[in-house]
């Protein structure tokens, strides 16, 4: 008899033992829910994550303009992995993607950048998204809203390009140094290019083309002929009249920090 109550008792403690284990066993497919439309940073050509870390650090920390929720990394061969940093508790209001070939064309880092915001969509129920690009990142940014995006794919609301070379890099020097397949894009007059010109960007998309007279790599020519891409009323380009404002600088400067904010969340009141 004792020993009946004995198993008794032992049976009923793995009994409950079994119903703790499978009320606390994390879900790891389970998929989160985010309210609220992130801005995605997409660095550029030769581009880490301190191409946009720093500015990140800024909106987060000095200003107080939202979080950095999740840092996207695609290896080489297009593989994704996700790092939630919010740990699901808030919506990430920003998200930065690194490339690890950060010297592929427009096509792949196009396509790259696809995976990542499908991803996003399927994860974390995200519909819909801003994009900032530095240099080739505005440049890719492009080629993602007109080839991809609403096609199964989140949908852009706002576009931001920071020093973008739409109508490529002037300086032929520059090409005696960078021989890849980004290099052959940025060339001036490259089927890339051309390509991009001839696509057909939507009407419903706001763009705000952000340039400095002191960036050599993408000068306010080049940086300007986005202007024959969007629709008139859909466009908004500033040029920064500042001889010390360099390529890589635009996306540590405080000015530049403004014109983000103010087209991305002031202008709709935010």
């Amino acid at each position: 008899m004792k020993n009946k109550h004995i198993i008794n008792i032992v049976t009923v403690s793995m009994l409950i033992s079994g119903i703790l284990t499978i009320i606390y066993m994390p879900n790891k497919a389970k998929s989160e829910l985010f309210l609220g439309e992130p801005t995605v940073f997409i660095h550029g050509y030769k581009g880490t994550a301190n191409s946009f870390g720093f500015m990140l650090n800024r909106f987060e920390k000095k200003y107080g303009w939202g979080n950095k929720g999740l840092v996207y990394y695609v290896s080489k061969e297009g593989r994704i992995r996700d790092y939630n940093l919010s740990k699901g508790k808030y919506a990430p209001t920003f998200v930065q993607i690194i490339l690890e070939n950060n010297r592929a064309g427009f096509a792949d880092s196009t396509e790259w950048i696809s995976s990542v915001l499908l991803h996003m969509k399927e994860k974390y129920q995200i519909e819909s998204v801003n994009l900032v690009g530095h240099s080739m990142g505005g440049i890719i940014s492009l080629k993602y809203t007109m080839d991809y995006a609403g096609d199964g794919y989140p949908k852009v609301n706002k576009l931001i390009t920071i020093g973008s070379p739409f109508d490529g890099i002037y300086n032929e020097d520059y090409f005696q140094i960078h021989q890849d397949a980004a290099a052959e894009d940025l060339k001036p007059n490259s089927l890339a290019l051309q390509l991009l010109k001839e696509s057909t960007f939507p009407a419903d998309i706001k763009v705000l083309s952000i340039g400095s007279t002191g960036d050599l790599i993408a000068t306010p020519k080049s940086v300007q002929a986005l202007r024959r891409i969007i629709p008139i009323g859909n466009y908004q380009e500033i040029i920064i009249e500042n001889k010390r404002l360099g390529h890589s600088a635009l996306h540590e400067n405080k000015e530049v920090d403004k014109m983000i904010h103010s087209f991305l969340w002031q202008d709709d009141g935010q």
